[in-house]
């Protein structure tokens, strides 16, 4: 059984953010999903709502894992967050198939939750560490010792990247534990267990994207249930005093044009037609005439002199300078 979230990237409505072709998202080898999750006597298998919170974390997660793999793969990377999924674990080991892959545990506040890296990505990654182009052929059937090295040490990043985004929610803190080549082999997460599945693309300058998989365990999320019913709130940033002041100091540097109209005399078409040099054009102005800077009016002034040059007498200030 399998509930499949509506989430923000799924919506066809969204049409201001470019749409990613069809080579760079993962196929589901599952049938339809979430078309039975709520028929009648069926439960859900999560009570989070429509997990928007989770999905929200998860995009700003996709940012901050953003330089953990610009880190390893020595590159510009992107990366970005799949829509997520609700299913049991047995259902997702069976869809991974036998390839190689890294099982990579980790602590969420002392529950289990798990980190699920392609091994050919693994393999890729541990070449360029040692100086090669990421090209390495995948041909053994479980990871090397140095490969499940490298494995916890970008589980670390990931780790630190999860506090750093749940921080504005929830406080929790992050551990890795041993990496694992089968799956059979980690402990804490049973196989009939609800997890959810945030999935993770990353893809370096014009390279075939991969993925990276975070389970989180239904059982793990349920202390967070309040904060992930509700909806996400950024932690305002302390304002930086001495950025406000360097700022003001420039804003005042700023040249606006300051201008005065005298008369807007109104002539038909016919006689501005007919004007030649020499012709008058009467004019009338009261005493006070307008002051503008930019496009507002900012008060009235008398015309007049000043060290022997035409000047502006300012009479009454009004608007946003008033």
């Amino acid at each position: 059984m399998v509930n499949r979230p509506a989430t923000p990237e799924s919506t066809p409505a969204r049409a201001s953010a470019p749409a990613r072709p069809a080579s760079e998202r993962r196929e589901r080898t599952r049938g339809q999903v979430g078309g039975d999750a709520g028929l009648l006597g069926q439960s859900k298998l999560h009570p989070f709502g429509d997990l928007h919170t989770l999905q929200h974390l998860s995009a700003r997660l996709a940012r901050n894992m953003r330089a953990v793999f610009d880190g390893y793969m020595r590159t510009e990377t992107r990366c970005w967050a799949e829509p997520l999924e609700v299913v049991r674990l047995a259902d997702y080991r069976t869809e991974r198939g036998d390839a190689l892959t890294a099982w990579l545990p980790l602590g969420m506040d002392g529950r289990p939750m798990l980190c699920v890296v392609d091994g050919a990505f693994v393999v890729g990654l541990l070449d360029i560490f040692f100086g090669g182009s990421g090209g390495a052929a995948v041909t053994a059937t479980d990871l090397s010792p140095a490969a499940e090295a490298l494995v916890t040490r970008l589980g670390a990043g990931i780790a630190d990247a999860l506090e750093q985004t749940w921080e504005p929610v929830a406080r929790a803190t992050f551990s890795v534990g041993v990496c694992e080549s089968n799956a059979a082999h980690v402990s804490g997460i049973e196989a009939d267990e609800v997890v959810v599945v945030t999935r993770f693309g990353v893809a370096g300058e014009n390279a075939k994207p991969v993925f990276v998989d975070l389970l989180y365990p239904v059982a793990a999320l349920k202390p967070f249930t309040q904060v992930l019913t509700g909806k996400v709130v950024a932690k305002p940033a302390e304002a930086d005093a001495e950025w406000q002041m360097a700022l003001t100091r420039a804003a005042m540097t700023v040249r606006m044009p300051v201008r005065s109209v005298l008369a807007e005399p109104v002539l038909p078409l016919r006689r501005l037609i007919d004007l030649k040099p020499g012709d008058i054009i009467p004019i009338a102005f009261n005493n006070d005439v307008p002051i503008v800077i930019g496009a507002t009016c900012v008060g009235t002034g008398t015309v007049g002199t000043s060290n022997g040059r035409a000047a502006i007498r300012i009479t009454k200030l009004e608007g946003p300078i008033a």
